[in-house]
C-alpha cells in the first residue's frame, strides 16, 4: 500500500512537471512572438524615421545647392547693375565734359568774333 501511494505520487509529481514543461515552452513561444511583434512594430516605426530623415538629407542638400547658386546669380546680378551705374555715371561725365567743351568753344568763338569786328 505504502508503495502504491509513493507510485501514485511519482506519476502525479510526473504528470505535473510534464504539464509545467509544456506550459513553460508555451509561455516561451507566446513571449517569443510578442517581443518578434514588438520588435517589428518598432522596426517600423524606426524604418519610417530612416526613409524621413534620408528625404530630408535629400532635401537639405538640393536647398543648399539652390542657395548657392541663387547666391552666385544674385552676385551676377549685383555686377551687372554696378556696371550699369557705373556705364551712366561715365555717360553723365562724358556729357559734362562736352558741354564744358561746348562753352569754352563758344567763349573762343566769341573773342574771336570780337577780335575780328575789332579789327576791322
Amino acid at each position: 500500500m505504502l508503495s502504491s501511494l509513493v507510485k501514485q505520487h511519482q506519476i502525479r509529481q510526473q504528470t505535473r512537471k510534464e504539464r509545467q514543461e509544456k506550459k513553460k515552452k508555451e509561455a516561451i513561444v507566446a513571449a517569443t512572438a510578442l517581443t518578434h511583434a514588438l520588435v517589428d512594430h518598432l522596426n517600423g516605426g524606426v524604418a519610417q524615421a530612416y526613409i524621413n530623415q534620408k528625404k530630408l538629407d535629400t532635401e537639405t542638400k538640393i536647398l543648399q545647392a539652390n542657395a548657392a547658386q541663387f547666391s552666385k546669380q544674385t552676385l551676377q546680378w549685383l555686377k551687372l547693375v554696378e556696371d550699369f551705374n557705373t556705364a551712366q555715371k561715365e555717360l553723365g561725365d562724358v556729357e559734362n565734359w562736352a558741354k564744358s567743351i561746348e562753352a569754352d568753344m563758344r567763349t573762343l568763338s566769341s573773342a574771336l568774333e570780337y577780335v575780328y569786328r575789332k579789327s576791322d
